[in-house]
């Protein structure tokens, strides 16, 4: 009875053919051959185990690595050649096929057939599928091949054939159908086939070249997107025509539904992640020539592409990423199962959904960023002067994007962006941390959100003059802060606070300040007051609470604090102090000899503290007390020297010293946890000696905002260049009021002393104050410091501190602080201060490192995003960012044991830090 067994059982059934699998890897007439054998033939049926054989996206990525193709470039280059050619050919041929695409099977038939190969008819589908994914494969290491456009690519992909009128007649009924000639150039045809009789001199000027084979595949691609039975339901589909350009979702340019969606969205996504692969060629060519060398692929498709096509593929996109996505696991495991906590932990795996959005925004983000060559926005006259657009011929799909006009369609785009927003803020806003999964394509969606803010100035003044202007300013501005601590979020930071900037530039905005944010944050910001005063407090916690790692982010953040000042309105206590505190931090000799661009941060909060004054004083009583209580940080940068900062700062450090002396001293007399609190008393010196810069106390309302204060001299070290204040800049009070005489006193007293520099003071300036080789000098602090906007606050601090004063003794201090509000409320000093002169806000402008940041960090996005579970561009040579890789710890048995004893907090924790790793930089 043993004997009638088979001596040889290799694989249990032949499961899902991995016996031929695993021979792929193996033997010679597998993956080896391609780079061992010379020449292979177009007809081999080498070729047909590429088409056939894998049944997944992850049976590709495994069975064929990035390794495998670069030693076939190497060694057999025209192998990988003809693979492209074959794996494209087949792929034209398929969409023609009447049999394509396959009749999809019952779930149990397909069950069947896929373990126990019963059935051996063709799949067609399955075959599609495979040539998308070996180009998905191969492409991206034919990308990385040092040349600006590789001898291969244009031989394989941009080389047209020149072709006769016979010829193009006879090779017409070869020629795959989707492939069709313009109506423009049917009519030239014409023109030819009527003038055939005549002399031969001029058919020889009218020269007809065939498709390249990378124009006949971004037409294929459109054709899959649109492709009846593959992309879209089969009941779109008219007679024998399957390709059907019908709009994927209700939306934008569509109000009819074309029926469910959930059995093609794998397909959508593994065509949109080719698309994404052939527009990847922008990160193999450096920041440097980013615009001079512009990608050929990106061009052919933002500039070729019939205008119908793109409006189609544009309005689908943007309808399927928008179309009030739920969340994913839901969809999957039932509404119950999808609520629970930690569902992502326990229910693994990509969710197809999910993924079709986020490789949507993916795309749409990339196409509406693409300024390179010709594709760069054009110069076009505007109301303000010259300005740059885009136009239907450099990119059409910025230039259709900043077309839309709808008021319906606006509605649709803002509230898709809620949603995800209002999903994401759900997760942040638990009681049990983690217990919800992050939304994965947040970062895809700030970034649209910012393409159309900026494309659109109708859809940004929708935004703006909707009720869900703050709600969008306080989604934005929580998802900064929650990420401000991960160095790998900080380019989405920066993106962040660049919107931030963009909007604060619109009177609409500024006008909506006043009002309360109405929207579901997390409960540590949801009871701060008006959108104002979240806005401060969230600019305060993104600058003061990451000790200078951020610094490149403080200029937009700023100027979007001076670009809303005109409209602050009864701001707390508390908004109030932290922006004296913002102002008091810049002020720090520390800070701003640090850097030669730290003082315009320094001038832009004076800025912002003269719009309050010359129009809203009264309104702002918290603030004004706050000045007046720090009166004499303003009276001393008036007399500001180099001399006078290297004292301060040299007496700082010998406080600091002297303490850290006396710590060591205690620490001996202490027991062992008396460590922890040392190595924080000099940040408490530090914010100890700023308070007592004061002469008086600050009331009792504000006085319990005292925190340390960010920027000092330790934690200038990462500071970045910024630009510094220009001359020809005007205040936003425009000097016209001339100081006080006690002011100017103090100024001339000030600069009797700016001359007595030691030459130990000498050195410390040049060693220990200056950051990344800056060395301030006297004529540069004297550069900037007369250009300092002060004289606007010295007016009303000498107007009206002699009053407060004289009021606090003559009450009882319980009672002074009321009396004092109501002082300032009733003040009116339009007859001493200048009159406020037409608000001029700084906008965001785009600079070509700003552009060369962005396609940056959107495509480093999608590199990140491709490493899980495929790792489409892993282990190529990028070259448009940095990619920095973490060494693979291994996990100790201890914390194994922990896992499996600990239960879900303890897997929580460890799936956390697997999702903190690191970004392109």
């Amino acid at each position: 009875m043993l004997a009638s067994l088979p001596q040889k059982i290799a694989i249990p059934f032949n499961l899902l053919g991995d016996e031929a699998k695993l021979a792929f890897r193996s033997h010679p007439g597998g993956i080896a051959k391609l780079a061992t054998t010379r020449h292979i033939l177009e007809t081999d049926s080498y070729w047909d185990q590429y088409v056939t054989l894998f049944d997944s996206a992850s049976d590709v990525f495994t069975l064929i690595s990035h390794n495998d193709v670069r030693r076939a470039l190497y060694d057999a280059p025209e192998n990988v050649a003809m693979l492209i050619r074959v794996v494209t050919s087949r792929l034209f041929n398929l969409v023609s096929d009447h049999t394509f695409p396959s009749a999809p099977n019952t779930t149990m038939t397909s069950f069947a057939s896929s373990f126990m190969k019963v059935t051996h008819q063709r799949n067609t589908t399955k075959e599609a599928l495979n040539c998308i994914r070996v180009l998905q494969r191969v492409l991206p290491v034919a990308f990385e091949l040092e040349s600006e456009t590789s001898r291969l690519e244009m031989e394989v992909f941009w080389k047209r054939e020149e072709v006769t009128a016979q010829s193009i007649m006879s090779s017409s009924s070869h020629a795959d159908p989707q492939f069709v000639i313009d109506d423009e150039d049917d009519e030239d045809e014409g023109g030819q086939a009527g003038s055939s009789t005549k002399a031969q001199a001029p058919e020889s000027k009218e020269r007809r070249y065939l498709p390249s084979l990378a124009e006949k595949l971004f037409s294929c691609i459109i054709d899959l997107m649109f492709c009846c039975g593959f992309t879209l339901p089969t009941k779109l589909q008219v007679d024998h025509y399957k390709i059907s350009y019908v709009i994927w979702e209700t939306g934008v340019g569509s109000t009819v539904d074309p029926g469910p969606s959930q059995p093609y969205e794998s397909n959508r996504t593994e065509v949109l992640r080719l698309l994404l692969v052939l527009l990847s060629k922008q990160i193999y060519a450096p920041p440097v020539s980013l615009f001079t060398c512009p990608s050929l692929y990106s061009l052919q498709f933002v500039q070729k592409t019939p205008r119908r096509h793109v409006l189609t593929v544009l309005c689908s996109l943007m309808n399927t990423a928008l179309h009030a996505p739920q969340a994913g696991v839901a969809n999957l495991v039932g509404s119950v199962a999808g609520k629970l906590p930690y569902n992502h932990l326990v229910f693994k795996g990509e969710d197809p959904h999910s993924t079709l959005i986020g490789t949507c925004l993916q795309t749409l983000c990339v196409l509406l960023d693409f300024q390179s060559g010709t594709a760069r926005d054009a110069v076009v006259d505007s109301e303000g002067g010259q300005s740059h657009a885009p136009t239907s011929k450099t990119n059409a799909f910025r230039y259709f994007v900043a077309k839309l006009h709808r008021p319906n369609d606006f509605t649709f785009i803002l509230q898709g962006v809620v949603v995800i927003f209002e999903q994401q803020m759900a997760s942040m806003n638990n009681l049990l941390p983690g217990s919800k999964r992050s939304v994965p394509y947040i970062a895809e969606t700030v970034v649209f959100l910012w393409k159309m803010i900026d494309l659109n100035k109708k859809f940004r003044a929708y935004v703006l003059d909707s009720d869900k202007a703050t709600d969008i300013l306080a989604y934005l501005l929580c998802y900064g802060i929650e990420i401000k601590d991960k160095p790998q979020q900080h380019g989405l930071c920066r993106t962040i606070s660049y919107i931030v900037q963009s909007i604060s530039a619109e009177r609409a905005f500024g006008q909506k300040l006043v009002s309360p944010i109405k929207a579901q944050l997390p409960q540590k910001w949801s009871n701060l007051g008006t959108a104002a005063d979240v806005m401060i407090h969230a600019i305060y916690s993104m600058v003061a609470t990451t000790s200078g790692a951020l610094n490149s982010l403080y200029p937009a953040l700023i100027i979007a604090l001076s670009n809303s000042a005109p409209y602050f309105k009864n701001l707390s206590v508390t908004a109030s102090t932290r922006l004296i505190q913002l102002f008091t931090a810049f002020s720090n000799p520390s800070f701003l000899l640090a850097d030669g661009g730290h003082p315009r941060l320094l001038f832009f909060m004076l800025e912002t503290f003269n719009s309050v004054l010359l129009r809203n004083l009264s309104d702002n009583p918290n603030l004004v007390y706050g000045i007046l209580h720090a009166h004499k940080t303003f009276e001393d940068l008036g007399t500001f020297t180099l001399a006078r900062g290297l004292r301060e700062i040299r007496r700082i450090q010998q406080a600091k010293e002297e303490r850290a002396k006396a710590g060591e001293g205690n620490a001996d007399k202490g027991k062992g946890r008396a460590d922890e609190p040392d190595e924080e008393q000099p940040h408490e010196e530090k914010a100890r000696l700023l308070r007592n810069e004061s002469n008086a106390e600050f009331p009792s309302n504000a006085g319990s905002t005292e925190n340390t204060r960010p920027n000092s001299e330790d934690e200038a070290v990462t500071a970045m260049p910024l630009m510094s204040p220009t001359l020809g800049e005007q205040p936003l009070s425009g000097r016209a009021a001339e100081p006080s005489e006690k002011a100017r006193g103090k100024m001339r007293a000030g600069m009797a002393m700016s001359l007595e520099m030691t030459g130990s003071l000498e050195s410390l300036a040049a060693t220990a104050v200056g950051r990344n080789g800056f060395v301030p000098t006297q004529e540069w602090v004297t550069s900037w410091q007369q250009g300092l906007p002060l004289d606007v606050i010295m007016l009303v601090i000498s107007e009206l501190l002699p009053k407060i004063q004289e009021l606090q003794n003559s009450l009882n201090p319980a009672n002074a602080n009321g009396a004092v509000v109501d002082l300032i409320k009733s003040t009116n000093l339009q007859h001493i201060l200048p009159k406020p002169g037409p608000v001029s806000a700084r906008r965001f402008v785009w600079s070509d490192a700003s552009i060369v940041w962005l396609t940056s960090l959107i495509w480093g996005e999608i590199y990140v995003r491709g490493m899980s579970p495929l790792g489409i561009w892993n282990s190529t040579n990028v070259r448009l960012f940095f990619v920095k890789h973490t060494e693979t710890q291994t996990r100790p048995i201890t914390e194994a044991v922990t896992n499996a004893v600990g239960g879900l907090l303890s897997r929580s924790q460890s799936s956390q830090s697997i999702a903190n790793r690191q970004r392109p930089s």
